[in-house]
């Protein structure tokens, strides 16, 4: 592998159709052609898909730890797949996962059920590709972080703070989700 693919850390499911005369996507279209060239070898293997080993590491952070960055990480793990390393914390955790995150992540497929919440201290002496703010509160109190490569911030509105019965504060969870569902996708496309 050339230094600037395997360095990125990105999953590249390439088939040798696709490599002939494929301009390469982003970032790898981006390296110099002497890094690049280490792609060329998949070229002239069998038509097999070959994969790139190193993961992206995400780090999605609120202030709870128990809602959106669940939500986040959730649904970054069922929709990027193998290509992501995924963890959530928060800087002031909770103590739990919201039964109700774990309720609108079970309406479609996704079960957070064994997730925890966990305190951003506990990822200090890790390195992440991206580090991921879902709420205000938690860009403020962390501007930075020790291990954070890329740093993104994604407002959404607090569903444990929702009121009202179960079924409307559900209402909230469940448009939350949809909201980060979509941004997940986004991210997907672009990163």
């Amino acid at each position: 592998m050339g230094a600037c693919a395997a360095g990125r850390g990105w999953w590249l499911g390439v088939t040798h159709e696709k490599l002939q005369g494929a301009s390469l996507p982003e970032p790898l279209g981006q390296c110099n052609a002497a890094s690049a060239s280490g792609l060329t070898w998949a070229a002239n293997w069998s038509k097999e898909t070959y994969l790139m080993t190193t993961k992206q590491r995400v780090l999605f952070v609120c202030t709870g730890n128990s809602c959106r960055s669940h939500l986040a990480e959730g649904l970054l793990r069922a929709l990027g797949g193998e290509r992501y390393d995924v963890a959530s914390a928060g800087s002031k955790p909770a103590g739990q996962v919201h039964p109700l995150a774990i309720a609108v992540m079970a309406e479609v497929g996704m079960d957070i059920s064994a997730h925890v919440s966990q305190h951003l201290d506990e990822f200090a002496d890790q390195a992440f590709d991206y580090v991921i703010t879902v709420c205000d509160n938690a860009r403020e109190a962390c501007p930075t972080f020790p291990g954070g490569g890329r740093r993104l911030h994604w407002a959404f509105d607090d569903p444990a703070a929702a009121s009202g019965n179960t079924e409307q504060q559900m209402r909230v969870f469940r448009r939350v989700r949809d909201e980060i569902r979509h941004r997940i996708r986004r991210f997907l496309e672009t990163y």
